[in-house]
């Protein structure tokens, strides 16, 4: 009895390891609370990794001995695997020099008036950033970042898509803002995010459309928060923002409340969201949480993301750890792109 009752133990906890290392095995990478606790996967290596050596203590007692070891190489084998992925993923990676033919795109949501034009505009300009989508930033603010761009010698065209008025609701999150550097070419953002009709479910994300040039179709993306009353609004959202890689030549950059594990089966063509791929993943940034903060980066959720289509190539990323103090709750993201080869 008691070899039987340790046996249905030890496959509980087996069981349970397995659908936290591989949650889209058994399709609940987007349930409720299961997304919640994968958004960070350093900290449940950690945990994994903290149990194996409570069960190695506990096998020096010797009725639990067995039991304990069994239990060591669970948490072992799920820990590693989790550390395996994220250093798959990378934890730090560098941008290369700009070239005459990159292109730097940007993603920092802001937190609203947390964080002020001034520092958006130098970081921007440091940067050398040709795109900067900016979720929870309003018109205004993004006009005077412009205008601050502008005088540090890189103008900027500033687009936006809003829900309601930010002015009453006082909620900076229903207002999403993109800059667009002039030689890319001139854009507008379609009608279809600016009343709503298609776009994400509770805060807005900003489709710009080029309307000369050849520059990429650029989505300033926000999706919902995977919060238990959002839960199918945010897989909406996702869906939504998958659907928007669908085409040639997008770069989709923003705020996804989303890491990699919630996009499993979301990709096409090999893509990671739709057609489009991971940046950061692709430069050795894919592990690094660009939220919350308040927390060590190695240990935060990496829900911000830069993709784009096959049309681009990814030579390097960085998430920038310096800013933490800058106001807002989310870490920006650079990534540097050049055009595919042919």
């Amino acid at each position: 009895m008691r070899r039987l009752l340790g046996f249905l133990v030890a496959l509980v906890f087996a069981a349970g390891a397995a659908v936290l290392t591989w949650p889209s095995a058994f399709g609940l990478e987007r349930t409720f609370p299961l997304a919640q606790v994968i958004s960070f996967r350093a900290p449940l290596a950690a945990a994994l990794i903290a149990a194996t050596l409570l069960m190695l203590l506990f096998a020096f007692i010797r009725p639990v001995r067995a039991m304990a070891l069994v239990l060591a190489l669970i948490f072992g084998v799920s820990g590693g695997i989790n550390v395996a992925l994220l250093s798959d993923r990378g934890f730090g990676g560098d941008l290369p020099a700009k070239t005459e033919t990159s292109l730097r795109v940007m993603t920092w949501n802001t937190a609203g008036s947390a964080t002020s034009a001034e520092s958006i505009a130098k970081f921007a300009v440091g940067m050398q950033a040709d795109v900067v989508t900016l979720p929870e930033t309003t018109i205004d603010t993004g006009a005077q970042v412009a205008e601050m761009m502008r005088d540090m010698g890189q103008p900027m065209w500033a687009h936006h898509a809003e829900y309601g008025e930010y002015g009453i609701t006082g909620w900076d999150a229903t207002s999403t803002t993109v800059l667009i550097r002039p030689t890319l070419g001139d854009y507008s953002v379609i009608q279809s995010s600016l009343d709503g009709s298609s776009n994400t479910s509770t805060v807005p994300s900003a489709v710009a459309m080029p309307v000369s040039g050849d520059g990429p179709i650029i989505v300033a993306a926000h999706a919902v928060a995977p919060r238990q009353e959002y839960m199918p609004q945010w897989r909406s959202d996702l869906q939504w923002l998958a659907d928007q890689c669908g085409t040639d030549n997008v770069i989709l950059a923003g705020d996804f409340n989303a890491t990699l594990d919630h996009m499993t089966g979301m990709g096409i063509d090999g893509g990671t969201l739709g057609r489009c791929h991971d940046a950061a993943s692709e430069s050795g940034n894919g592990g690094v949480g660009t939220w919350p903060t308040d927390a060590p980066a190695l240990l935060g959720a990496p829900i911000d993301h830069v993709m784009a289509t096959p049309d681009w190539t990814v030579s390097g990323s960085v998430v920038m750890r310096s800013l933490d103090g800058s106001g807002s709750d989310h870490r920006p993201i650079v990534v540097q792109l050049e055009r595919t080869a042919r």
